[in-house]
């Protein structure tokens, strides 16, 4: 398991005393009041960072960092990733996971056939789609409903599906 959970992305500044704009990547999104240190990363290099404020505007987080007083000095931030430490993490309700946790688990019909690996996740609002990479490529689109996920097991890294008719 990774010892690191992407919360959010910095996208852009806001105002002028260095505060960043935050696409959330957290189904909680007032869940950044209870943090207090994070870390950035730009996929090169990774560094803390302590919180000294947080304000919500138009489902974004607005968060300033403590030394992080400019323009400028927020703007070098602009397309890092925010990363909690996954001890820091909220506890999750039953049958709910960590996308990183889900992603590379292998698929298997409820019949026992490899469909292939999990690859992605999307967000349709009304339910997440399970996009399944079989080794040679093809993707199958599986929508995250009790009816089609029928077991996740992450100990074992696979998840146990039923095909509704009209799925392949």
């Amino acid at each position: 398991m990774q010892e690191f959970l992407e919360v959010g992305q910095i996208i852009n500044t806001f105002g002028i005393k260095g505060f960043v704009k935050v696409y959330p990547y957290t189904d909680d999104i007032k869940r950044f009041d209870d943090l207090k240190k994070v870390y950035i990363n730009n996929k090169l290099e990774k560094k803390e960072l302590e919180i000294q404020e947080v304000k919500y505007h138009k489902n974004m987080v607005l968060i300033k960092f403590k030394g992080i007083d400019k323009l400028e000095d927020a703007e070098n931030l602009r397309n890092h990733y925010i990363l909690i430490d996954r001890k820091d993490s909220k506890p999750l309700d039953e049958d709910t996971y960590f996308i990183v946790d889900l992603l590379g688990l292998e698929v298997y019909t409820d019949e026992g056939k490899l469909l292939g690996k999990l690859d992605d996740i999307f967000n349709t609002g009304s339910n997440d789609i399970y996009v399944v990479k079989d080794e040679l490529g093809k993707q199958l689109l599986l929508p995250a409903i009790k009816d089609v996920i029928k077991k996740i097991d992450i100990k074992n890294k696979k998840i146990i599906v039923h095909l509704l008719n009209g799925l392949i």
